[in-house]
């Protein structure tokens, strides 16, 4: 394992993710404290609780995955679609390492950043709403496998990409919209029993649920269930990239 390759491509994506603050770290927090005034103020004074938790409390795990799944993706698809874009990716890959260190020093550098937005969010939600987590370690091993499982997929969609539009096609109109309708500012046994039936098969529900279980004890569906379709995911997400690395999709001119 080359400790040294892995730990310069990771510095220099962390370097990137510092030298524009102001988009990647800023601009999620305000973006998901204007939909606390928005769903906290403006609904919450409508729906006082969702299965006993204030409604703006509710929304605290949604409004995290939220931005967890599009930072991740959008950090890691950006990451390895720009050295692609450039020509410089085959640099590295001419280089003595293996697609391994390729991928932990992308990814680890895409889930660290999406990681530590997820925690600025959690401290933020703390100034809007009282906030209790019921189970720290189920929270953290949900932000951190969810971190990592989303880099991979945003690792994929750079990889597939061929130019800028592609990169934000996944994301803008997959992504959001699963997010928006897997029950991030709603539980779902407030549909129909149709919609619900519909609505498990949204992957995200299973995420968020999970994660909203470590906070309240509240949750669409079990936990284990939970976890163990993030741990699918996620080895899904393993597979491709392998697969896509060992044919050359997308890297070989």
């Amino acid at each position: 394992m080359n400790i040294q390759a892995i730990r310069v491509i990771y510095k220099y994506e962390m370097l990137r993710a510092w030298e524009t603050i102001l988009q990647s770290f800023i601009s999620p927090v305000i973006s998901t404290a204007l939909y606390f005034v928005v769903f906290g103020a403006a609904i919450g004074s409508r729906i006082q609780t969702v299965d006993g938790v204030p409604y703006g409390v509710f929304i605290v795990p949604g409004l995290m995955m939220l931005a967890l799944l599009t930072q991740s993706i959008a950090n890691a698809s950006f990451g390895i679609f720009f050295p692609k874009f450039t020509g410089t990716i085959y640099e590295v890959m001419s280089a003595p390492i293996s697609f391994i260190e390729i991928l932990l020093g992308y990814v680890g550098a895409a889930a660290t950043k999406s990681f530590i937005i997820g925690l600025i969010i959690l401290a933020t939600a703390g100034f809007f709403v009282p906030l209790e987590i019921a189970h720290p370690l189920w929270m953290l091993s949900f932000l951190i496998l969810t971190c990592i499982s989303f880099s991979l997929f945003g690792f994929i969609i750079g990889l597939w990409a061929d130019n800028f539009e592609k990169l934000q096609v996944i994301p803008m109109l997959v992504i959001t919209p699963l997010v928006f309708l897997g029950g991030s500012f709603y539980t779902i046994d407030m549909l129909s029993p149709v919609w619900q039936t519909v609505t498990l098969f949204n992957p995200v529900v299973y995420l968020i649920s999970g994660f909203r279980w470590s906070f309240f004890e509240v949750s669409d569906v079990s936990v284990e269930l939970s976890m163990f379709m993030v741990l699918v995911f996620l080895a899904g997400c393993l597979i491709t990239v392998w697969w896509m690395f060992k044919s050359g999709y997308r890297l070989k001119q």
